[in-house]
């Protein structure tokens, strides 16, 4: 669920306080920790599933289809696991993803628009 734009103004508000309280601490906690944890866990993904075709091999080799199914089934879920977090990870310069804005007007979804219709209701009946 989206915050609010009463939230949203409130956490840049305290982005901004702590930015000019600790430059240094908030420019550590910008997302560079994120980008770090996703490449590292994408090269994991990666030797696994170097790991998962030495299996296959293996079995094949000595004839031991269990070994060979283990190790098709470590190359299928290092392969989930690298595709999920390369397309979770940050680009570098952008925000993470708790951060986000939303998006322009004019490229809302239609759920959007129906809650800042009803947040527009609210306000205008509590008035």
């Amino acid at each position: 669920m989206p915050l609010s734009e009463h939230e949203q103004r409130m956490l840049e508000q305290m982005e901004r306080a702590l930015y000019a309280e600790d430059p240094k601490f908030a420019s550590a906690l910008e997302g560079s920790g994120l980008r770090t944890y996703t490449r590292r866990r994408v090269y994991q993904a990666v030797a696994g599933f170097l790991v998962g075709i030495a299996l296959l091999m293996a079995g094949m080799v000595a004839q031991l289809i269990w070994v060979s199914v283990v190790g098709f089934l470590v190359m299928l879920g290092c392969a989930v696991l690298a595709v999920t977090g390369w397309r979770k990870a940050p680009k570098p310069g952008e925000r993470p993803a708790g951060a986000v804005r939303r998006p322009p007007r004019a490229k809302r979804s239609m759920m959007d628009r129906i809650e800042d219709r009803w947040q527009r209701r609210r306000d205008e009946q509590g008035r």
